[in-house]
């Protein structure tokens, strides 16, 4: 019997869910690999920050590693819907270089002795949800997220390099690599036509993230 085409519709995005879930699974559960070098591999680490220092330091990682937790969700929902090639290799290459950032913060964590947030499974499912939502809007839009997204992660990268002990130059390394990396990917954004989000969306977004910020530093 020859399959109706909403059937045929409904399989594929039955297949699609079953992927995510399954990459889903193996960002947050499985040490994830690094295509690139970190940006410290030459920086020995300071025998001066103490107990107090790597604790917070190593807080402040878990909060960006839980912010590149998001970002691969929201860059694979994004792409759920998406049907445009441009827009495709666009997100394609800004999710391969925020799998180095969170394998980078995966590992400076552990070296400050601290732990990944406990958040992070809702964290991702979650914004594979806004992802996908995005997608589905509009590609000026979908592109406009990512730029936003982009913008207001390179702010906070930026407020969490002034709270650094001076002693710290590896965690300052690595997050001035991701900051450059996500500069770069608000750039590719624009130029392939990103459209830009209202005022209430970016308040929106910036209240959800520092929500977000404060509690994964936490927990």
């Amino acid at each position: 019997m020859t399959k109706q085409p909403y059937q045929k519709i409904n399989l594929v995005i039955k297949d699609k869910i079953i992927e995510e879930v399954e990459a889903g699974l193996k960002i947050l559960f499985n040490t994830v690999q690094s295509s690139r070098k970190r940006p410290d591999i030459n920086i020995s680490n300071s025998k001066n920050l103490s107990p107090e220092t790597k604790k917070n330091h190593a807080k402040l990682m878990r909060v960006n590693h839980s912010g590149e937790i998001c970002a691969q969700a929201l860059y694979r929902g994004q792409l759920f819907f998406n049907k445009d090639k441009n827009i495709e290799k666009s997100l394609k290459n800004a999710a391969n270089e925020e799998l180095d950032h969170l394998a980078w913060c995966e590992q400076r964590i552990d070296e400050l002795g601290g732990k990944t947030s406990l958040l992070n499974p809702l964290l991702y499912f979650g914004s594979i949800g806004i992802g996908g939502i995005a997608s589905i809007i509009d590609n000026k839009y979908n592109l406009g997220f990512l730029a936003e997204t982009e913008k207001q992660v390179s702010s906070h990268l930026d407020s969490h390099i002034v709270k650094l002990s001076k002693e710290d130059i590896k965690t300052k390394k690595i997050l001035e690599q991701m900051r450059s990396d996500e500069y770069q990917h608000e750039i590719s954004a624009k130029k392939l036509g990103a459209a830009e989000l209202p005022k209430s969306i970016k308040k929106v977004m910036n209240f959800t993230s520092k929500i977000m910020t404060t509690i994964t530093y936490k927990i």
